[in-house]
């Protein structure tokens, strides 16, 4: 009776699926827990062996505590919009949705593979229609209600109308857009339907509004700036460029005291919590207001050190301010549009990470220092941004380094204002000094001269204290096809919400998936695509009546839609009147463990915070925070191989014999180098046509050595490893304790498949505790002290790692307990069948098919955990060293429990004392009990 794991695999993996194992409901008398694995979207490459990592730590964890006692939701599904699928229909005209479904076919096989206890009756796929129309009414939530200071949460909008009618908006305390007339109440009654309605807009949670946005030409989209690097987009590496374009933004800056307050209720890693306290950017101090000399314009500034305001020596403007071009004299015009233009095709990330770089243009004009009226020189700086604070900066070069490196460079005069030395750089502490050269500021500290700045400031009108955030309202717009469409027509130009009992709103088919010859968004293809608001219907390729259909937003949604929301679908996936039920959602909450890649630390939990918020703020969630307990695993990294080109030729130099020619590194595919790193130089050649003439300078032994790297795993580097090869090979659970083994979960880790033999091994010598070649071998006899102690330590080891997700070090201790098992010649029922049960949450399918050969007729999944008793662990006996004169002659196993007399019975009546002694009695005998014994003399 051999182990076969692929034939006992396929066996358990059939057997889960018929009986539906896994699937969980939502009324039961067991406590619940909620295990997540961060949203996949399923590409076309599917998964490679880094993929599983979270996923098969989060199922050891769901197994377990499904065992022990709890009620587990462990959902799995998709995050099918996305530009990857659309890209792709682009260059070859197939639909989107025809790939996405093949690609999430492929991933659903390799999930299935590795034996994962996901409830795949709760499936969601963003990109079906029963799922997108609850974002669409979320959508329509948010268009529908307004951020309440005073009571600190969002509200229905018509509680903000009612304030409106009774006392205009003087007193209300809302977020909003900035600069807002003042009305009465009588005002507000006499507006129009439609002044009414481009009021509202203002204060709305999502809103339309110029913005500027980071626009990828090549892909005919707005791009988040997670999705750019180095001024590139991360899709296809296309040229992004900053413009203004009206899209849908979202108030997420309404929230940003609160979800900077929700980091400190959750179980988060520090690291995760300090990149959302820096994205969202807290900062305390003064908004100042600069007259403009020669104009009635003012630029307002936010600064955290309004304690230095007689130290501005000039102001800085990002270059898209909407004043620039306004104030900019005609001498500086053509320097300063040059400027703008090459700063448009610079990322934000670029600018503020480029600390380096001095640059920028004097725009001619002149400010006004609120209290001296000393005229102060306008510049503008690509180091500004628009999007934060006020896109102005008062510059302070004694007091700042940033400001003092550009005022020398550009041979700007440096007041200093402190009692310190700034001839070699800029005073930037906030302690240490007096102030000097500041008028009614000068002797005070920092502390100090910040409150009375202020006062003084709001004494003249010019100012007020401030808190600022960096968090900006995030752009909700997307130029593209594939994703969710907008529940939105327009009526002269103003947006309408179409109602929920009319949702969803279905993708219309095109013909082309890239934007209109008039720059419109690809639904601009579909040749009629209206909302009839007579019959309450989508129009689409067919004439309509004018008076009756309404243009529909021809904008998507974007990735972040569907993901911001997903876990709580989960909860109750077939309800097709709401999102979820109520008794759904207050039964399971929210997500008790949630696991996943560090590289959504601010984009995605920062959406996904803020939607849940808002949803608890109109009482249809039932938690604040949706994500309890978050764990970030490390990258599992690949292994690249390198061959060594002769520059100008396709001869390939080994990697020992490059001497001082000059050669290309080029990557090489790693199923073509063996383990001593030789590589297969036919397979080369036939690997790609570029290669095929290819000629090698070989080493001494006539082979090609290649170069080898860790680095990213990843398919443009041909390192690749595929796990339906491993599981094929080895079996998947093989490939589960592997991957457990190769190191703490968080920290990053390099594959190595020459390791993966070992644990290959151990599974097989796990198996032949149970079965020889004959059968089952399992006995209903005692087992020995040992053997209850070898368990119990495994038992007690398990858990803890289990719980403090230490799952590597299990690995190891299941080695050790079956190799001390074998020793002691183990095949006892009573250490047995825990073991199964133990060993199952990280190798299902072996603990299945043993608990199979046990006689259970039900799966090992809804077998109890096995207790941890501290009694087999507790030592009845020692073995003592007895030593003569102090030096130790041989050892003796006594019982822990004797006293000191019979224990010096005992060794003095033992035959090899005797011999010790040679008929003399010892002067002394020295009795540690549990530790030594001594006979002097």
């Amino acid at each position: 009776m051999k182990y076969n794991p692929n034939e006992i695999e396929a066996k358990w993996q059939k057997f889960w699926k018929e009986n539906q194992t896994f699937k969980t409901d939502n009324i039961s008398d067991k406590p619940k827990y909620y295990v997540l694995d961060m949203f996949p979207y399923p590409s076309g490459a599917g998964l490679h062996v880094g993929h599983p990592l979270g996923y098969i730590a989060s199922d050891i964890f769901a197994r377990y505590k499904r065992q022990r006692g709890f009620n587990v939701l462990h959902p799995q599904g998709y995050d099918s919009f996305g530009l990857p699928a659309e890209q792709y229909a682009i260059q070859t005209g197939q639909h989107p949705a025809i790939t996405t479904e093949e690609n999430i076919s492929r991933y659903r096989e390799q999930l299935d593979r590795i034996g994962f206890s996901f409830d795949w009756s709760r499936e969601v796929r963003t990109s079906n229609a029963d799922y997108y129309k609850h974002t669409q009414w979320i959508f329509t939530q948010l268009f529908d209600a307004w951020y309440n200071k005073e009571s600190n949460q969002a509200e229905k909008i018509e509680t903000l109308v009612a304030l409106f009618e009774q006392s205009g908006n003087a007193n209300v305390q809302a977020v909003s857009d900035e600069g807002i007339n003042l009305f009465t109440a009588d005002q507000w009654n006499q507006f129009s339907v439609e002044e009414k309605e481009l009021m509202l807009l203002k204060y709305r949670m999502t809103y339309l509004a110029e913005t500027e946005v980071n626009w990828c030409p090549a892909l005919g989209t707005v791009l988040a700036n997670d999705e750019i690097k180095d001024g590139l987009s991360e899709r296809g590496g296309h040229p992004v460029v900053r413009k203004k374009m009206k899209q849908w933004s979202m108030r997420i800056s309404a929230y940003a005291e609160r979800l900077l307050q929700g980091l400190e209720s959750i179980d988060w890693t520090e690291s995760i919590k300090e990149s959302q306290r820096n994205w969202i950017g807290k900062s305390v101090g003064a908004s100042v207001v600069f007259n403009l000399k020669e104009s009635d314009d003012t630029i307002e500034v936010f600064t955290t050190r309004p304690d230095t305001i007689f130290g501005v020596s000039f102001m800085t403007l990002a270059p898209e301010h909407d004043l620039v071009l306004k104030i900019t004299t005609d001498e500086q015009r053509a320097a300063v549009e040059e400027y703008i233009e090459a700063t448009a095709k610079r990322s934000e990330r670029d600018r503020m990470a480029d600390v380096k770089t001095i640059s920028g243009v004097f725009t001619g004009a002149y400010a006004e220092h609120p209290f001296t009226k000393e005229a102060i020189e306008i510049w503008i700086g690509d180091y500004v941004l628009a999007g934060y604070g006020t896109g102005a900066v008062m510059a302070v070069p004694a007091g700042d380094t940033r400001d003092y490196a550009f005022a020398n460079h550009f041979d700007i005069a440096i007041k200093n204002i402190f009692n310190q030395d700034i001839s070699e750089e800029a005073y930037a502490e906030k302690d240490g000094f007096v102030l000097e050269n500041s008028d009614f500021l000068n002797g005070m500290n920092c502390k100090e001269a910040t409150k009375k700045a202020i006062e003084e400031l709001e004494a003249i009108g010019q100012g007020k204290g401030k808190v600022n955030y960096r968090l900006r309202d995030a752009v909700f717009s997307r130029q593209r096809y594939w994703g969710e469409p907008f529940p939105v027509y327009y009526v002269d130009g103003l947006p309408k919400m179409i109602e929920q009992k009319h949702l969803p709103i279905l993708l219309p088919e095109v013909e082309k998936y890239l934007p209109t010859e008039d720059g419109q968004p690809p639904l601009g293809n579909a040749a009629v695509w209206a909302w009839d608001t007579v019959n309450n219907c989508v129009v689409e390729n067919s004439l309509i009546d004018g008076k009756t259909v309404f243009p529909l937003e021809l904008n998507t949604m974007p990735g972040w839609a569907g993901s911001s929301w997903y876990w709580m679908r989960y909860m109750d996936p077939q309800n097709t009147e709401a999102f979820a039920s109520k008794e759904a959602l207050n039964y399971w909450q929210n997500v008790d463990l949630y696991i996943g890649g560090s590289e959504h630390a601010t984009g995605h939990l920062l959406y996904s915070r803020f939607w849940n918020k808002f949803l608890k703020d109109l009482n249809y969630a039932p938690t604040e925070e949706p994500f309890q307990k978050l764990i970030n695993q490390g990258m599992i990294l690949g292994t690249s191989a390198f061959v060594y080109r002769i520059e100008g030729t396709n001869t390939f130099v080994s990697k020992d014999m490059i001497t001082d020619q000059k050669v290309q590194k080029l990557y090489a595919y790693v199923g073509l180098v063996n383990s001593s790193s030789e590589l297969d130089m036919e397979g080369f050649k036939a690997w790609r046509p570029d290669y095929a003439t290819a000629e090698f300078v070989l080493n001494a032994n006539g082979k090609y050595v290649v170069g080898h790297e860790v680095e990213k795993m990843s398919k443009s580097y041909y390192n690749v490893v595929n796990p339906d090869d491993i599981c094929e090979e080895y079996g998947a659970d093989t490939l589960r304790l592997y991957e457990m083994f190769l190191g703490p979960l968080e920290q990053a880790k390099p594959w190595n498949t020459a390791g993966i033999s070992g644990v290959a091994g151990f599974l097989k010598k796990l198996w032949k505790l149970y079965a020889d070649d004959n059968g089952v071998v399992v006995v209903d006899e005692e087992p020995t002290k040992d053997m209850y102690k070898s368990l119990h330590k495994t038992i007690k080891k398990v858990i803890e790692d289990i719980e403090n997700f230490s799952f590597n070090t299990s690995v190891s201790q299941f080695m050790i307990c079956v190799n001390e098992l074998s020793q002691q010649k183990c095949n006892h029922r009573a250490i047995l069948e825990p073991l199964a049960i133990v060993v199952s949450p990280y190798a299902p399918h072996i603990a299945e098919e043993l608990w199979s050969m046990l006689g259970h007729k039900e799966s090992i999944a809804d077998a109890e955990f096995p207790e941890f008793k501290q009694e087999y662990l507790v030592e009845s006996s020692k073995e003592y060293p007895v030593s003569f004169n102090g030096k130790m002659r041989f050892k003796i196993e006594l019982p822990l429990d004797l006293t000191e007399e019979q224990i010096k019975e005992i060794v003095l009546a033992d035959e090899r004392t005797q011999a010790q002694l040679q008929g003399r009695e010892p002067k002394k005998v020295i009795i540690v009990p549990g530790k030594i014994i001594n006979l002097v003399g």
